[in-house]
């Protein structure tokens, strides 16, 4: 994709939906961390069926700490790898009373030497809950990303990189929801929509997928 037509793929994108969001269902930066942390290898739907259980209950690291990990296993057992969860997110959570009072911690070093909290996750709370332009790359953006020449790279942190010298400043905030939202379901993986694809002129994939015949 030449330089000259990523302003003009994003205008697309952002003409279809000016103000996008994260999918994950929050009201605090907490909960945010907290779902974020559990939607790996899980869907959103998942992850919000199993928090609007969870948070009437426990919606703050103490509460979460006081649950203790048999308790709030209980809670996210629907969730993919949960056990492994459950024992990240009470250590998360003990750190952010012992060393943050409780809050969420506004930096990426911060953020990431919580447990279980990498890159991405660091990447997407900076970006929803305090409104940081970065680029918290999944396998939606990761695959979105080189297919349509946008951003090409061989691991997510390639891409994420690129993307920020990439993505004209003025798409940068929500650029990565933009990314998210048309790889999940417009770009998909096995069969991208090209027929119901907007920004299709500006993408460098070239066996486009035909309309399916009526």
């Amino acid at each position: 994709m030449k330089k000259s037509e990523i302003s003009l793929f994003f205008a697309t994108l952002q003409a279809a939906n000016p103000t996008p969001e994260t999918e994950l269902e929050y009201t605090t930066p907490f909960e945010l961390l907290a779902a974020v942390l559990l939607s790996a290898q899980a869907t959103d739907v998942g992850v919000n069926k199993a928090t609007r259980k969870l948070y009437p209950v426990a919606n703050t690291p103490q509460a979460i700490l006081d649950l203790g990990v048999e308790g709030l296993e209980g809670y996210i057992k629907t969730i993919g790898l949960y056990r492994s969860k459950a024992k990240h997110l009470i250590e998360a959570c003990r750190m952010l009373v012992e060393q943050h009072g409780g809050e969420v911690p506004r930096t990426r070093a911060e953020l990431e030497a919580l447990p279980g909290v990498g890159r991405k996750t660091a990447n997407v709370v900076l970006n929803v809950a305090f409104g940081e332009p970065t680029m918290a790359v999944d396998t939606h953006i990761f695959r979105v990303a080189n297919r349509t020449g946008l951003a090409p790279g061989k691991t997510p942190l390639e891409v994420e990189l690129k993307l920020e010298k990439r993505v004209p400043p003025e798409y940068r905030l929500h650029a990565h929801h933009w990314l998210i939202l048309h790889g999940r379901y417009v770009c998909i993986a096995r069969k991208p929509r090209c027929w119901d694809c907007a920004v299709a002129p500006w993408c460098d994939y070239k066996p486009k997928t035909p309309a399916p015949k009526a």
